[in-house]
């Protein structure tokens, strides 16, 4: 039975995890642009008209608008809030494009930087608080105990008693790691080392294509070997601070990557498009996660955080990627790229985002059950 949260907890959620993610992200620009002496004219939580705002003694206007999608750090001698430089501003003190490459690279890079830092944040105080999931045996976590009925592993020579121990010639540590290389990869070919007795064997095992469904019946495509550990019990290991802060780390990196190889995989149509999500998608999702309780909800912010960082870092003008793409350029020819230059490339990157967002949204009431 498909369980789904009311309409109002989807509204809180999304309102939960956006709202202070989009604030710190934007705060991570205009601190590091005030601890670098750039003066910021406007803060603003949405986009559109404002709603409500004030002016600080700094002189920046803070604001909450009407369209809550987002958010933006106006710097003096910005054009607008995409941060396209005015080539008509005066050279006046404190505005940002008078700022040192190095300073302006800073302070873009500070928002997506913040994102990152919250999720490792998160990520290490669960490992203090709940703990990293240790096996029970390590030595029988890649050995084969059996298989499903229909399995790629064994149809490809893989036997009972075998150990995996590399994937596509990566030292495997663990069952977990396994299969979360395997998720990501359905309907792929891959290479399986595999110690048998005191032999070294290798097998090319193409992973089954499976849908799986939540208990909200979000259906996701994985990739499964068919194969069972013989070792599949964990415990819990609390990590002292400094553990914790590196094994977060190590989590905020692998999200990264796996993040990568999706976009990588949608872009060579190795899955549908239909797959990306947009603000319907992080409002239902969000709700969702709320009704499972607050740890399985602040590791969703966690996430969301990571992806906020990683779409930010994205090369297309108007995100920050796009910016720092053409401080890059800056520093290569040691020149600034031309206004006019700039400025196309920025008004295009913002229809650009536009439409993506446009065709995500559609794409998510599209895919609600309201609409078949």
């Amino acid at each position: 039975m498909i369980e789904q949260p009311p309409f109002w907890m989807w509204i809180l959620g999304f309102l939960l995890v956006l709202a202070p993610l989009i604030t710190l992200h934007e705060l991570g620009h205009l601190l590091v642009g005030r601890w670098l002496g750039v003066q910021a004219d406007a803060f603003s939580i949405g986009f559109g008209k404002e709603l409500v705002g004030f002016n600080d003694r700094h002189g920046t206007r803070w604001r909450i608008s009407a369209l809550p999608l987002g958010g933006y750090v106006q710097f003096r001698g910005d054009m607008n809030p995409a941060s396209i430089p005015d080539p008509d501003a005066p050279a006046e003190e404190g505005a940002f494009q008078n700022a040192s490459l190095w300073r302006r690279a800073l302070i873009v890079f500070a928002g997506p930087a913040t994102n990152i830092l919250i999720a490792l944040g998160i990520f290490a105080a669960f490992f203090m608080m709940i703990g990293r999931p240790v096996p029970v045996d390590p030595e029988g976590q890649l050995t084969v105990a059996g298989f499903s009925e229909n399995s790629p592993a064994r149809d490809a020579g893989i036997e009972v008693g075998d150990r995996i121990v590399s994937l596509d010639g990566d030292r495997l540590g663990s069952f977990r790691e396994l299969q979360s290389q395997v998720m990501l990869q359905p309907a792929q070919q891959m290479e399986l080392g595999v110690e048998r007795g005191d032999r070294m064997l290798t097998f090319d095992v193409t992973t089954i294509s499976h849908e799986v469904e939540d208990r909200f019946g979000n259906v996701s495509r994985i990739g499964l070997l068919g194969v069972e550990s013989a070792g599949a019990e964990y415990d819990f290991q609390q990590l002292g601070p400094i553990d914790a802060l590196v094994g977060g780390a190590q989590q905020s990196i692998d999200t990264f990557s796996m993040m990568i190889t999706g976009l990588k995989q949608i872009v060579t149509g190795q899955r549908s498009v239909q797959e990306l999500g947009g603000p319907v998608k992080i409002a239902k999702f969000s709700g969702e996660q709320l009704s499972l309780g607050w740890i399985d909800f602040i590791n969703f912010v966690a996430l969301i955080s990571l992806n906020l960082a990683f779409i930010n870092l994205l090369p297309i003008p108007a995100l920050d990627g796009g910016h720092l793409a053409f401080y890059a350029a800056e520093a290569i020819r040691r020149k600034p790229v031309g206004p006019r230059a700039m400025e196309l490339a920025y008004r295009t990157g913002v229809a650009l985002v536009l439409a993506l967002m446009l065709f995500v949204t559609i794409n998510d009431l599209a895919s609600l059950t309201l609409f078949g």
